[in-house]
Formats: structure tokens, sequence, C-alpha cells
């Protein structure tokens, strides 16, 4: 038995190693640290398992490994791999969805209040000794403030129980639910970016939410507005945002994800003093990334035990698309 675990971001796989071993004392663990398809190709051949983090499951890695039962996931989104050509071929796909609900929705709350209360920016003028009070204002009261939040799922909804109390209403939009306690749902977008003085985005990266946060929604936000995406980089479209905080159309921005990343070292964004910028962070912190490895490690002994695996994935959002009226 042969299990292949790509990764980058972690320093180990120890604890996975030792979850697989205790099931399958001879099963053969390969490390794995490349994004190159080919070369994970030549690494996964004859795997029964594969647990990744970034490289791509597409058709070709789904083809050459015939005798692979299963992918899963470290990570609640699971676009890294061609989820629908896997389930044709009859494997299973699994991903790990709850491990960093309170780290996520945690960042989202902590840019949002750094972005209210302007800490960077007054961080900033005081270590450069300018201590002119007006060079940070204004600081508009939160509890006054309306949040509108896009995408209800399980971060969204736990952002939600914690700005809630903070803020004079919060606002959702999410087609798949028919509400959130303490909220008003609002069924049109663009009346969302209009009413909000803080939107927070929680949403897959699926070919609907690619670029929802568009020109049209960014021009109607209101120009004391701030926007915070710590869910995925492509859901906003990040040359026109840009544009809007340089032009002063928006107040400002803070993001955890970006279209391309690692950042690029000339990206426009790192010029614009009126954004908070993180490293796609958000999931991280000590416990999530154990919880994340124990449970993506737990299924893959799922699956290779002939067992459904506890977060499986049995359809992609396309596929719910097509089934929708």
């Amino acid at each position: 038995m042969k299990v292949v675990i790509q990764y980058e971001e972690f320093s180990d796989v120890e604890i996975e190693k030792s979850i697989l071993r205790e099931a399958f004392p001879s099963v053969e663990i390969v490390e794995s640290h490349t994004l190159d398809t080919t070369e994970f190709i030549i690494e996964a051949e004859g795997a029964q398992a594969l647990l990744v983090t970034h490289v791509a499951v597409n058709k070709d890695v789904i083809d050459a490994t015939p005798e692979c039962l299963g992918y899963v996931r470290y990570g609640v989104g699971y676009d890294k791999i061609d989820v629908e050509y896997a389930l044709e071929q009859g494997k299973i796909v699994a991903r790990v969805p709850r491990f960093c609900i309170d780290e996520v929705s945690n960042h989202a709350l902590a840019m949002l209040l750094a972005l209210n209360r302007k800490l960077v920016s007054a961080h900033q003028l005081l270590v450069e000794g300018n201590y002119q009070f007006e060079k940070i204002r204004p600081v508009t009261r939160l509890k006054d403030s309306t949040v509108g939040i896009v995408g209800v799922g399980n971060i969204g909804g736990a952002f939600a129980e914690k700005v809630g109390p903070l803020v004079k209403q919060v606002l959702i939009y999410d087609p798949y639910v028919e509400g959130y306690p303490g909220c008003h749902k609002i069924d049109d977008l663009c009346e969302l970016c209009c009413a909000s003085d803080y939107i927070s985005l929680h949403v897959p990266l699926t070919s609907r939410t690619n670029k929802l946060i568009d020109r049209k929604m960014l021009e109607v936000m209101k120009p004391t507005a701030y926007l915070i995406n710590t869910s995925r980089g492509p859901v906003i479209d990040e040359e026109v945002l840009v544009e809007v905080l340089r032009e002063g159309r928006l107040a400002g921005a803070g993001l955890d994800v970006f279209e391309t990343e690692p950042l690029p070292a000339d990206s426009p964004l790192r010029q614009l003093d009126n954004v908070i910028l993180t490293h796609h962070s958000a999931f991280y912190s000590e416990g999530s990334v154990v919880e994340l490895k124990e449970t993506a490690a737990r299924q893959v002994v799922q699956i290779l035990e002939g067992r459904r695996p506890d977060y499986e994935v049995i359809e992609t959002w396309e596929q719910r698309y097509r089934r929708e009226p």
C-alpha cells in the first residue's frame, strides 16, 4: 500500500504518518513537495491515496493513478482537484471543511476592527514620529455601522455571530441559505453592496463566484466602505479594486487572499496605504494545523479501509448549478 502526501506549508507530516502507520503498519509513505504535475505523476505512481495541498490533481494526474481510491485535500476548498472527473472515474474526494472556522472568522473580524480604528495607519504614523491626529480621521462609530456578509456557510455564519453584537445591523447575501439568526437577508448582491459599510466575503471559488465582486459591485459601494476578503482571491476583480482604492472611491480593504499567490512583488496593492495585507494565513493557528493534519489523515485511512470519509465531496458546485431550475 502506498500513500503520497504532497505539502509545502508544513515543517513535517509526522502526525499524518503516525495515523497512517497505526492503521497500516507496512504502508509506504512518499513525501512530495512539488507543484509540477509532471513530477507529481511520477511520485504518485502506484499510490492508493493522495493527500494534497496545492498541486493540481487534474485529469492527467487522475488518469495516471488508476490504482488510487481517493484524493484528500488539506483544506476547506477543493478547487485544486478536478472533482467532477474524479467522481466520474469512481474515485473518492474528501476535504477538511471545519478545521479553521474560528481562525478565519476571527481574522476577518480583526481586519474589520483594524480598518475601523485605522490601526495600521496609526502605528505607522507613530513609528515615523508623526503625531498629527487628523491623519487618521475620520474614524466612524462601529456600533452605527452596517456589515454585509457574502456567503453564510460555516465561516460566514461564525463571523456573523461575532460581529453582530458590535454593529447596528448585519445583512447577508447567500442564495443557498434561507436566513441566519440576527441577520437580515438580502436577495440582491448589488443592494447589499450599496447598503453596507463593511463587506466580508466568505464564498467558495466557483464559476459563479469568480469575479463576483466586479466593477459594478465595487462602484456601487459607499466611498466610506471597506471590503474584506478571507475566501479566495479571484472572487474580487483585483484590477478594478486597485483602481477604486487608488482613486478614493473605496475607503479601504483587508485582504488575506489574492488573484495570484504569493502576491507578486510588483503588485500595486503593496503600494496602497489604505489596505491591510496578510499572506493567506487566516486559517492558521497551531491548533488548527493539528486538527487539519489529523482529520485529513483519518479520511485517508477511512478510504483505504473501504469506508466513506467523514467529509466526502459528493458533487461540485458546478454540478449543483446544472441541477438548478
